[in-house]
């Protein structure tokens, strides 16, 4: 049997194995590689969050007369880092500063604790109209903090516990909806089994939540601690509405120091304050922003 020249040309061209797959992986490598518009909108976005915290470092570098110099002086003609000197010598920053301590650890410490236990009970225990409740603590999310900073003041006065530390405690003490939410998608994830052999060797619930779930919620303690202490270290409203001058917090002190001696602000000793009132936030951020990842994919596992 002999083949013409027409019935050759019939036949399809086969390509080499080695090529179909060389082909095959340019075409998924080629799929895979992200656009310049995704690099784009990283770089808005990164701009975005990180501008304002440069612009307060090169405000904290200025003289006042660059300050408020017109056109805006983006660079200072010679940075003033004893703006940095004077923002810790012209007030007790350091004693300031350990009054935000101190209130930001204990508040997020005890909150960090009574929302796992409230977020356990939600997620392991059986009691009638659970959920109902549960939806209860969610909806008070959406009442806004600042419809109940008068009635929290008008209760505080009443009770004598103005111009003191007690405020924060009994605030820790009544957990946090959002945190309780979190521990209690994370505690119902977790096999039934666990809680069941405990029970078997003679557990109660106490001993359950102390010493079996709370050690494997490490992602959710750190992260639930982190909001909590950036949140109150940050807070401004309360300290100013509760606090006097000699026991506020930092925040407050920042804005109400740092006076010329006409008993103006000093806007360039204040920025210089603030960043270094923003920088140990930043650096505990930046350690455990490993579980706070954890937390957030974790916490979203079972409904």
């Amino acid at each position: 049997m002999t083949l013409t020249e027409n019935s050759i040309t019939e036949f399809p061209t086969l390509t080499p194995p080695t090529s179909r797959r060389r082909k095959k992986a340019n075409r998924s490598a080629s799929g895979k590689r992200p656009s310049a518009w995704l690099y784009i909108i990283i770089l808005a976005l990164t701009a975005f969050f990180i501008g304002p915290f440069l612009w307060l470092v090169l405000a904290a570098l200025k003289t006042p007369a660059e300050w408020a110099s017109l056109p805006i002086q983006i660079l200072p003609e010679q940075p003033q880092w004893n703006n940095f000197v004077d923002a810790l010598t012209d007030m007790d920053f350091i004693g300031y500063a350990g009054n935000s301590l101190f209130i930001a650890t204990t508040y997020s410490v005890l909150i960090t604790l009574s929302s796992a236990a409230v977020g356990f009970g939600f997620a392991r225990l059986r009691a009638p109209g659970k959920n109902f409740l549960f939806l209860i603590v969610l909806a008070t999310m959406m009442i806004p903090q600042i419809l109940t900073l008068l009635p929290t003041y008008i209760m505080f006065a009443r009770i004598g516990l103005l111009n003191t530390y007690w405020p924060w405690v009994l605030w820790g003490l009544a957990a946090s909806p959002y945190m309780v939410f979190l521990f209690r998608q994370y505690f119902s994830s977790l096999p039934k089994e666990l809680e069941d052999a405990a029970i078997i060797d003679g557990a109660g619930w106490f001993r359950i939540f102390a010493t079996i779930f709370l050690p494997l919620s490490r992602p959710i303690l750190i992260t639930s601690f982190l909001l909590s202490f950036t949140w109150t270290w940050g807070d401004y409203i309360a300290p100013a509405l509760l606090l006097d001058l000699d026991r506020t917090t930092l925040a407050v002190a920042i804005t109400a120091f740092y006076l010329d001696p006409n008993g103006n602000a000093i806007p360039t000793v204040q920025a210089a304050a603030a960043v270094m009132y923003i920088i140990p936030v930043l650096l505990i951020f930046f350690f455990a922003q490993r579980y706070f990842v954890q937390s957030n994919v974790s916490s979203g596992i079972k409904g």
